[in-house]
Order: structure tokens, then sequence, then C-alpha cells
């Protein structure tokens, strides 16, 4: 599956104005990054992939819309899948989007 291409103009719009902002290809996904780390991703397989604290992982996870990413099949810790419901108003979506950044913006600079 493609990523859905108005979602990541959506998320675009959010975070356009972010400095050290980047977009790249990953993980069959368009990602936005912040200093070289992934914030958040229209992702391939729908909806969003995004990086949060780990330690609130499973509390997030607990929402509605939003689930802990698996990776070949691991659930991983600090990545969150948000389904295109939960993103579908820009509150929904702002929301996800800015804790990604967030959690970008709390790791050190990648070069």
């Amino acid at each position: 599956m493609a990523f859905d291409e108005d979602l990541a103009r959506r998320i675009r719009e959010i975070v356009r104005t972010e400095e050290g902002l980047t977009e790249r290809r990953m993980f069959g996904g368009l990602a936005f990054l912040i200093a070289g780390n992934m914030a958040v991703s229209a992702s391939g397989q729908g909806g969003l992939l995004l990086r949060v604290e780990p330690a609130e992982t499973r509390e997030l996870a607990a929402r509605s819309h939003a689930s802990v990413a698996v990776m070949r099949g691991r659930e991983m810790q600090g990545w969150l899948r948000v389904d295109a419901e939960g993103a579908r108003t820009t509150a929904q979506l702002s929301q996800w989007v800015n804790r990604g950044v967030a959690y970008a913006r709390s790791l050190p600079p990648k070069r």
C-alpha cells in the first residue's frame, strides 16, 4: 500500500515551520524528521507511524485508534500506529503530530 498523499500534505501543514525539518521516504511511507530524528510518518500501511516517549507507549496505545507499532513481528516501545480514523480531524492529527515532534526534539540531533 502506498502512503496517503493527502495525509502527508496535512502533516506537512502542521510541521512546515519546524526548524530542522526534512522529509524522507522510510518504512514504506513518507517520514517527517526533526534534526534527523523521525517524528511522524504518513505510513505505507495507512494512518500514522510516530515516535513517542518509550515509557508512555502503553498508555498512549490504550487510546482510541492507537496501537503499539509492530515491526518484524515485535512490538516496538516508543513507536505507535494511529489508524486513519484517529487522525481524521485537524485537532486529532495535530495532537499526534505534535507529540511526535516533541519527542524527536528531545533527542540529540543526528549528523
